[in-house]
């Protein structure tokens, strides 16, 4: 059992700090997914190793990440959140070192795979203390809507650190800055952020998480391999064969588990699907997008790590902007218009880019990669808000690990699929891909998410 806390350490708290300490940690998990790009190349030339290999830095990340999310919600509801969001931004701050200390490759992508396996434990768990700490729905939209800010500079000023890191001294330093904004966010998680109590009772479901961890695991195991091996290599159709009945275990262990890890009822509302189906796409589409923009700067417009990271500015300029207004929309409007409004909104700038080729003069992609970026920034913390208001609270942390599990799987296949589609060189195809998923993110919303105000729909 859980020991019971006194009122004082279960109640709200007031106040900036507990908001920027949950904040620090999640801003750690999602730049880590974006500014080591920028420094492969003098990664590679310094530890060695091929492309298989620098594919692996990147995505050795996203496959613990997306794996566990699941397993670290149900552990945040069973033991409490807070305990689980320190050992979890303990442990990336630790494997954050060793990725900087790393002797050769083969040490860097088991330290990247720590720290991937860190973000899953820590992200479930900083969303179930937003919710505890704002009992207010209001509050608790304009919170996530600061979250997901957060989220946004993050992911937009990725590239540009690690491109900035990697000119100015090394690629360790992309790994080695993570230390002290770590241990700053332990220290303000520990000092000010409520901790509500955990459900000591509630098994574990360990069956259907060794189901889930297989099927996702394999299927991002056989997204990577395509890049080398091809889409018909008998590994990646095994791969996806093998996963496949995975996923069908899990459902089936689901179905007669007591304590479900994921109960299959909460998928019966529209709401709660709908969120998950559009943290899959936008995440599908931008981060695709920003791994092909990425290697379209430095490889055809011949840019250095730090003009490419620059190049990509204009997707970040909006980005707190845009989550800060998502939050107060959907505080007063619901989180149908707010989702409608970003979805669209991205998927025009992405279309746009199509257009683009090498000789594209760069002021006429500034406005396309800004609507990008804000359409990105306006939907994450709407959609969000959608799947953990559809949830019953004591099932925060398992909510928050359904929506960022779709969300890191969306981003898994968006590099896979869009950097396969871009590897010529060309914008059209991956462009396209990007906004069609945007677009689809906007017809489900239309179809399964109703108006109304932040609660569930």
């Amino acid at each position: 059992m859980v020991t019971l806390r006194s009122d004082s350490d279960i109640r709200p708290r007031t106040g900036a700090l507990p908001l920027v300490a949950i904040c620090l940690g999640y801003f750690l998990v999602i730049i880590d997914a974006t500014a080591v790009n920028l420094s492969l190349p003098a990664l590679g030339r310094d530890l060695g190793g091929g492309m298989g290999v620098l594919q692996w830095v990147v995505d050795g990340y996203t496959l613990t990440f997306a794996t566990l999310l699941l397993s670290a919600g149900a552990l945040g509801d069973r033991v409490g959140p807070h305990r689980v969001f320190c050992a979890g931004l303990s442990l990336f701050t630790v494997a954050s070192a060793a990725c900087g200390l790393a002797p050769d490759a083969g040490a860097l992508v088991a330290a990247r795979l720590v720290q991937g396996a860190a973000a899953a434990v820590l992200v479930p768990s900083s969303l179930a203390l937003l919710q505890a700490a704002h009992p207010d729905a209001r509050a608790r939209a304009r919170a996530v809507g600061v979250w997901g800010g957060v989220a946004g500079v993050a992911a937009a000023s990725g590239p540009v650190l690690g491109g900035v890191l990697t000119d100015a001294a090394s690629w360790r330093l992309v790994f080695f800055i993570n230390v002290p904004i770590g241990l700053a966010g332990l220290l303000f998680t520990v000092r000010h952020v409520v901790r509500p109590e955990g459900h000591g009772r509630r098994g574990l479901d360990l069956g259907a998480q060794l189901a889930v961890v297989g099927a996702l695991g394999l299927l991002t195991f056989a997204l990577i391999e395509a890049r080398t091996r091809g889409w018909v290599s008998p590994v990646v159709l095994g791969g996806l064969a093998v996963a496949a009945l995975s996923a069908a275990a899990f459902v089936a262990a689901e179905r007669r588990a007591a304590n479900p890890m994921l109960p299959l009822g909460l998928f019966r509302g529209a709401a709660f699907s709908g969120g998950n189906a559009v943290g899959l796409l936008i995440n599908l589409g931008f981060y695709g997008q920003l791994f092909v923009l990425s290697l379209f700067f430095q490889d055809v417009r011949r840019m250095s790590p730090t003009l490419a990271g620059l190049a990509l500015v204009p997707e970040g300029i909006l980005v707190s902007l845009a989550s800060y207004l998502s939050g107060r929309m959907t505080g007063r409007s619901g989180t149908r218009t707010t989702m409608l409004i970003g979805l669209v909104t991205g998927a025009a700038g992405l279309f746009a880019l199509t257009a683009v080729g090498p000789g594209t003069p760069y002021p006429l992609l500034m406005v396309p990669l800004m609507a990008a970026g804000f359409g990105m920034a306006f939907t994450m913390p709407a959609a969000t808000t959608t799947v953990i208001e559809a949830a019953p609270p004591e099932r925060a942390g398992v909510a928050s690990g359904a929506v960022n599990t779709a969300r890191q799987m969306g981003s898994t296949i968006g590099v896979a699929l869009l950097g396969t589609l871009g590897a010529g060189g060309h914008l059209a195809a991956p462009m396209a891909g990007a906004g069609a998923a945007f677009l689809t993110g906007a017809l489900v919303v239309a179809a399964m998410v109703r108006g109304g105000g932040a609660g569930p729909a």
